[in-house]
């Protein structure tokens, strides 16, 4: 495995590359989560890139950026033993040499209209932080140059203006939406979960069990909406949960919910977005929404989302498509 941390080098090794490209864009402090899609990536394409890059623009809180765990040559050991082949950890001054408070002004990403899918959710609570997310992913796609793109669902609302960027910008690569991955005890797997104190890692797995024991229960959505915030309020500080359209990020109407689940299974699919060929929903299938969640334990942030299966009546199920001309 080559290690790069500019863009001339890097730039320099990909020129002799043949063969499809799959890309795992990374801030670092790796888990498993990242380990899954570069074992995608190792299955589907010929060269397998991984970039180790914190992006301070995506940041609303500085403290937060500080803390953030920082852990190099222990990734590049992690990618290296499952089949990466090249990792790209550039500076700060290399991803932006005219300075980063520059490039979140003047990039064309961060200019971009992605109409509602950057003000709900995430949007509401972290202004600013999906154009930051926008403007490195960019520029990452004009280094690099995958042919595939891989993400995790766990980061669903971030996947969706990563999707809409490439369409607007007609970028030449397709994105892949891989499952979520999870503990053992349900809780989906994140960088910031190394930062709970034994305590708050034994409460985080609430979140998933209690999505998914309402959401199992059915009701309709205002129901179930009332139900898991109430519960979730004995363990948590609740910013949202939401149940969307799996394309727009809207609230869904006044749908029953006749279960849910996490992946690929049985109503259940994984979602992926071409170059604007297709309209597929971000990770869901037909009659899917997606039931998303943002808490505080303590000081530390969690998010995570479940599927949600969705019928207008007692024998009509609805797809994305169908939902938002109903």
């Amino acid at each position: 495995m080559k290690i790069f941390h500019t863009v001339k080098d890097l730039q320099q090794a990909m020129a002799s590359v043949n063969g499809n490209v799959g890309f795992v864009p990374t801030m670092g402090a790796l888990h498993k989560g990242h380990l899954s899609l570069i074992d995608k990536a190792r299955s589907e394409n010929d060269v397998v890139v991984a970039s180790i890059f914190v992006n301070p623009i995506q940041f609303n809180n500085p403290d937060d950026l500080a803390k953030y765990p920082r852990t190099l040559e222990a990734d590049c050991a992690l990618l290296e033993r499952t089949g990466c082949d090249i990792v790209f950890a550039p500076s700060e001054e290399e991803m932006y040499p005219e300075g980063k408070d520059v490039a979140f002004e003047n990039d064309i990403a961060g200019k971009l209209d992605f109409g509602m899918l950057d003000k709900v959710m995430e949007g509401a609570f972290r202004p600013g932080h999906f154009n930051g997310v926008a403007v490195v992913v960019r520029r990452l796609f004009d280094i690099v140059k995958p042919t595939v793109a891989y993400f995790g669902k766990k980061d669903l609302q971030q996947v969706s203006i990563i999707r809409c960027m490439v369409l607007l910008l007609k970028l030449p690569v397709r994105i892949e939406i891989c499952p979520v991955v999870r503990e053992f005890d349900g809780l989906a797997i994140s960088s910031r979960n190394t930062l709970l104190t034994h305590e708050g890692r034994i409460v985080a797995p609430q979140i998933h069990r209690i999505l998914s024991e309402v959401i199992a229960t059915g009701g309709s959505v205002e129901f179930v909406k009332s139900r898991v915030v109430s519960e979730l309020e004995d363990y948590f500080k609740v910013d949202y949960f939401e149940i969307v359209d799996c394309e727009t990020l809207k609230s869904v109407p006044a749908f029953w919910i006749v279960g849910g689940c996490d992946e690929a299974g049985s109503g259940c699919s994984g979602g992926q977005a071409t170059n604007g060929a297709g309209s597929g929903c971000s990770g869901c299938g037909s009659g899917q929404a997606t039931a998303c969640v943002a808490v505080w334990l303590g000081n530390i942030r969690l998010i995570d989302n479940l599927n949600v299966s969705l019928k207008l009546g007692a024998n009509t199920e609805l797809s994305c498509s169908e939902r938002k001309s109903a």
